[in-house]
């Protein structure tokens, strides 16, 4: 298969492993204990740990994003900038 048409870097790389590792542990989470518990964070939405994932994803995409259309720095920085956003959305939303 000929992936020569995208930028394959490693923190890109590194950023795609970590989404669907991200899935499969959600996947195995909900497996074991299934459903978890709504509850009503800072954004006033019931969310359930799936959804709270979406947004961390959704957000964690327009991060790096807009890392690379405004920052001539590595993704690095946008890959430790979404781990602590994640963090926050599980914590607070």
């Amino acid at each position: 298969m000929d992936l020569s048409w995208m930028a394959w870097t490693k923190p890109t790389a590194i950023f795609f492993v970590v989404i669907a590792l991200l899935i499969a542990g959600m996947a195995t989470w909900e497996r074991i204990s299934p459903g978890g518990s709504p509850r009503v964070g800072v954004l006033r939405l019931k969310t359930h740990r799936g959804d709270r994932l979406f947004i961390t994803l959704l957000g964690s995409a327009f991060i790096h994003l807009a890392w690379l259309g405004l920052t001539p720095f590595s993704l690095w920085g946008a890959l430790i900038v979404s781990a602590i956003y994640g963090t926050l959305v599980f914590s607070f939303v």
